[in-house]
């Protein structure tokens, strides 16, 4: 569910669960865009369900096969007021020559990406920006990763992602306006907050928010 390297064995079998996880993944969240229309409450309840089942049970999970059948997920109360419908509001245009957005990494490895602009946010405490990078592997995505105050206490402490749509992590929106639709409500932590194996991209400081965003999946004990 997130931009993130498995380090598998590479075998048929293994990129056939593979593409299995991520056709899971697409259909889970046609089916939250659906359910979401009427009642984001029941969408989220969904989302959460079959997510914690396919971490429990498909070869693809993240989380250590040893620790996998007692697997629970963590999550903040439901808070309607953090789903927004925003703009993207386009990001300057690149200056000739520049090289390709390299996004912080928990492995060694770098993914590239574009930053395509930024969206502004109406929280409680006034306006936040994030900005909206475009990921150049695969056959590209927006992604949207970031970091609050709660990151490394009650959240995982590289932050989380709210939007990769590479990986059909899509919300939804609307294209005629350029507007996405983004739900701290089903922020998730990366790959890499369950297993090191995972490499996973990670919010830049451009992308950090300095205030917490208690909303979506978050570290268990809680």
């Amino acid at each position: 569910m997130s931009a993130a390297w498995n380090q598998g064995d590479g075998s048929a079998a293994d990129r056939a669960w593979l593409a299995d996880w991520r056709r899971q993944i697409a259909t889970l969240y046609a089916e939250v865009r659906a359910m979401a229309a009427s009642d984001p409450g029941i969408a989220l309840a969904h989302w959460r369900a079959v997510r914690e089942r396919l971490f429990r049970e498909h070869p693809q999970s993240p989380v250590p096969l040893d620790t996998r059948v007692t697997f629970e997920a963590d999550h903040f109360p439901h808070d309607p007021t953090l789903r927004f419908e925003v703009a993207i509001e386009p990001a300057p245009p690149a200056a000739p020559g520049a090289l390709e957005l390299r996004l912080p990494n928990s492995g060694a490895d770098m993914l590239s990406f574009a930053r395509v602009g930024r969206i502004e946010l109406p929280l409680a405490d006034g306006p936040h920006q994030l900005s909206v990078f475009w990921m150049a592997g695969y056959a590209g995505g927006l992604f949207i990763p970031f970091r609050d105050a709660t990151n490394g206490t009650e959240t995982y402490a590289a932050g989380r992602y709210l939007l990769d749509t590479a990986k059909g992590a899509d919300l939804g929106g609307d294209p005629s306006r350029g507007a996405v639709i983004v739900d701290f409500n089903f922020a998730f932590q990366p790959s890499c907050a369950f297993d090191p194996r995972w490499a996973c991209p990670l919010a830049p400081p451009e992308s950090r928010l300095d205030v917490p965003i208690r909303a979506g999946e978050r570290l268990g004990g809680g």
